[in-house]
């Protein structure tokens, strides 16, 4: 049995495709036929993200679309543009990063208004824009979504590996990112009737140079290659997520974490 596990010209909204995380999903979906919608806040640089991947693939299938994902209003905007030039949307990977001034405070230190206001904007974030993309995929009678959660979205984070460093791993980030696991699993019984589809990958650690303290500490806990995760350790997962390979999965979680959660 042959697995089709191309994205064959299909369109993939990407939010926070600007990032560290994005841009990886962004040149994996590309590369494996897909045509990606690269959506985020900062227009300065998704543009320069969008030129700079399109030179370097040699490709006329990345696009830049500028979208608050805490905006009814911005990501109704997005998509008319997106359905005047492409007339659908075939996946929504939900990778953006939204939170305000005050995020990554200790917990003693984080007061109830910061912490609502993160979840507000990362969680809601989140639904606002699941809700709006699937009903354009309802009316396909098509679909995918994938949520991007974390290891802390299922388990406690381990506090020593923050011991040194002058950050550590916020309450509201374990919050959220556990939320997103039960809307996943809640959207991919609600959409399912309609051939939605709605997954979640949950990465450990990202190296993005952090202190040298938490990355050594981090890494004694990971078992495969001793290191953190990099962006392109995402893509196989997301690839094999958005294509047919897949198609009969729906509401789960794929960790890719080196091991470090088992």
């Amino acid at each position: 049995m042959t697995f089709q596990s191309d994205l064959h010209d299909r369109r993939v909204v990407i939010t926070g495709g600007a990032g560290l995380i994005g841009q990886g999903f962004v040149r994996a979906v590309v590369e494996n036929g897909g045509r990606a919608i690269l959506a985020d806040i900062d227009e300065a640089s998704g543009q320069r993200v969008k030129e700079s991947l399109s030179a370097e693939l040699r490709t006329d299938k990345i696009e830049f679309c500028r979208v608050d994902v805490t905006s009814r209003e911005s990501i109704q905007r997005m998509m008319d543009s997106v359905l005047a030039k492409h007339g659908g949307v075939d996946a929504l990977v939900n990778n953006a990063y939204p939170r305000n001034q005050h995020y990554g405070r200790k917990f003693e230190d984080v007061t109830y208004e910061d912490f609502c206001e993160n979840v507000n904007l990362h969680l809601g974030g989140y639904f606002l824009m699941s809700q709006e993309l699937s009903r354009v995929m309802v009316k396909q009678g098509h679909g995918t979504i994938v949520f991007v959660s974390s290891i802390y979205g299922f388990m406690a984070p381990r506090f020593e590996v923050y011991e040194g460093a002058d950050f550590t791993s916020p309450v509201e980030y374990s919050a959220i990112k556990g939320a997103l696991l039960s809307l996943t699993k809640y959207l991919a019984s609600y959409l399912g009737q309609h051939g939605i589809r709605v997954n979640a990958i949950s990465p450990g650690g990202v190296y993005n140079r952090q202190e040298e303290s938490f990355v050594t500490q981090y890494c004694k806990r990971v078992v495969l290659g001793n290191r953190m995760a990099g962006a392109d350790d995402l893509a196989g997962a997301l690839v094999f997520l958005l294509s047919d390979a897949s198609k009969y999965m729906t509401g789960q979680n794929l960790v890719v974490d080196g091991g470090w959660s088992i």
